[in-house]
């Protein structure tokens, strides 16, 4: 039996391995912890000072990512092996040059990075040259262009900006009196201005959910195979993530329908990681939502649910290190909010919130706070998923944030 070598050298030593994070929130804090687990020199970068993954990499950077010039700068001054975006607003084209030029890999991949950091991409990608089922869809880049799109689509249907995340910028729209208005909120909210959004079709679902889809090599061969965690549930509140659950019950027939969207979108994009597909679900039929090369927000609950979290399975995913996708409890998680705009905040109550052995709390060290920003966030396990989803909420509330 011949297994495939892989080595590590020591952080802040001349055969260090360097992980360079475009993005540096508290999916990627989570990220580095796990690449630090297993002797990686982690570089995190953001465009503010002290963002969460800073505060446990080795190095950190200020900088705009969108910035072409500032963004080759940093990553030739580190020399990383591998460049793991975490956020939209980067410049990609950078990220190409670099891949084609063999100075670093990017993960997934530069192509995977490029298409999926707007919605248009990844949404042409799916529906156009895979095939796959999703909602109705149009683009638009001008308000004229918007009210038709609208108009074609039809009422209520849903807006987004073609790169944002966590909700930003998204509405629903449920007639042709708050079209212009979906439109100025569109263009305000979106990371990256770029004029464009995309207007969906309601699709009439049961529920939505997340399937982490894990692309890691063989030890033996060095192939790369998929791995599914088991199904995410989760509750939004327009378009952000609010709670999740694992596993969502769903027929057997729509878990395979969906591991099979998942494989296809997830081997088209290539490379190696952990991708967060959101599907929409009704009885037995699925449809494509959107896809991100990284681990999802609501993937959090895998921290309380999963022998290896998303964070480690990107981790050990991106180094060429065998996966466990297995679950070992049924868990939830809750979103903890500022609920205040303020700097120099504190949190109290986590006395009372880890009572039970079951709960377990992230407060993510973001330096400034606003009322719908996401500042921590509660797991719990139990018997059910109701029953954990109950207790994650009720620990989440449990946790009072107010100005020092």
């Amino acid at each position: 039996m011949i297994y495939m070598s892989v080595t590590i050298g020591t952080p802040l030593q001349s055969s260090a391995f360097k992980v360079l994070l475009l993005g540096s929130g508290e999916l990627g804090k989570e990220v580095v912890i796990s690449l630090q687990r297993l002797g990686v020199e982690v570089h995190a970068a953001d465009r503010y000072d002290h963002a969460p993954a800073m505060q446990v990499a080795h190095y950190s950077y200020t900088l705009n990512m969108a910035d072409a010039e500032e963004l080759k700068q940093l990553i030739e001054k580190i020399k990383p092996n591998l460049i793991v975006p975490e956020i939209e607003a980067i410049a990609t084209q950078v990220l190409v040059d670099i891949e084609q030029q063999n100075i670093a890999t990017v993960i997934p991949s530069a192509k995977a990075v490029n298409l999926t950091m707007n919605r248009e991409g990844i949404r042409r990608l799916a529906a156009e040259e895979l095939g796959l089922p999703t909602s109705a869809y149009r683009f638009a880049d001008s308000l004229e262009s918007f009210r038709a799109a609208c108009d074609d689509i039809g009422y209520p249907n849903f807006v987004k900006p073609v790169m944002s995340s966590s909700g930003k910028g998204q509405s629903r729209v449920k007639s042709f009196d708050e079209v212009d208005a979906a439109w100025e909120y569109a263009q305000t909210g979106g990371r990256v201005n770029q004029g464009k959004v995309i207007v969906e079709s309601q699709i009439d679902f049961d529920f939505e959910i997340t399937l982490l889809t894990v692309r890691a090599k063989n030890a033996e061969t060095g192939e790369i195979e998929t791995h599914y965690c088991d199904a995410i549930g989760h509750r939004q509140d327009s378009g952000d993530y609010v709670e999740s659950w694992q596993p969502q019950a769903m027929t057997p027939a729509a878990l395979e329908e969906a591991k099979r969207i998942a494989h296809k979108v997830t081997t088209a994009l290539g490379g190696c990681g952990i991708f967060g597909v959101e599907l929409f679900v009704k009885g037995d039929k699925v449809w494509f939502s959107e896809v991100s090369p990284r681990p999802h927000d609501t993937g959090l609950v895998t921290l309380a649910s999963q022998y290896q979290s998303e964070f480690e399975l990107h981790a050990r995913a991106i180094l060429g290190l065998p996966v466990n996708t297995s679950r070992h409890s049924v868990a939830a998680s809750a979103v903890i909010y500022a609920g205040i705009d303020d700097t120099n905040l504190s949190f109290s109550g986590l006395n009372l919130a880890l009572t039970n052995p079951n709960t377990d709390l992230r407060l993510f060290g973001k330096p400034e706070g606003f009322k719908r920003r996401r500042m921590g966030v509660a797991t719990a396990r139990a018997e059910t998923t109701d029953q954990a989803r109950e207790l994650a909420l009720e620990t989440a509330s449990l946790v009072s944030v107010k100005q020092n």
